[in-house]
């Protein structure tokens, strides 16, 4: 009996370790939800691009027209609290040479935001509250213009905006 008690005690000793508490998995990304944000260079993000984006160069960037379009999802919470929409993207020396400045103006849903101007060629972020009342659903178009694009020349013959980087809603 002490021999059985023995073995029995040495199994469950044994077996202890692999017995673990299972852990629920977290819940699954909903598959049909917007991403809240988009890189050029990824060729995923094409979808979410609506108009007036020319190929991916570089690996990482894309021309844009004199407007574009994206569809952006809505962060979560961003209905009670907004967001904050960011496009990165450069205003190369080209178009600083053409145009002095150019300005870029956005509009969510048709809900205009303010435009900013840019007179030197670099990199910059174009960043614009947006308010909790226009993020009420899962997605939302944003559309994008710029005020003097260059105009097709030589062999080229894109109307051209600016380089876009990307584009997002940030949850505030």
């Amino acid at each position: 009996m002490r021999i059985g008690a023995g073995l029995a005690l040495a199994a469950l000793l044994w077996a202890a370790p692999g017995c673990k508490r299972k852990t629920a998995a977290p819940p699954a990304q909903d598959a049909k939800r917007v991403p809240i944000g988009i890189t050029m260079g990824d060729p995923r993000s094409a979808q979410q691009l609506l108009s007036g984006f020319y190929d991916i160069e570089g690996n990482s960037w894309r021309w844009t027209s004199k407007q574009f379009v994206v569809e952006l999802g809505t962060p979560l919470g961003s209905a009670g609290r907004g967001a904050t929409l960011e496009l990165r993207f450069t205003v190369p020396p080209v178009v600083i040479e053409k145009s002095q400045a150019v300005t870029l103006s956005a509009a969510v849903d048709g809900n205009l935001l303010p435009p900013e101007t840019y007179s030197k060629p670099g990199d910059y972020t174009y960043k614009q509250d947006v308010p909790a009342s226009l993020l009420g659903k899962d997605a939302v178009k944003v559309s994008f213009e710029v005020d003097k694009p260059l105009m097709p020349a030589g062999a080229d013959q894109r109307v051209l905006g600016v380089i876009a980087t990307s584009a997002a809603l940030v949850r505030k």
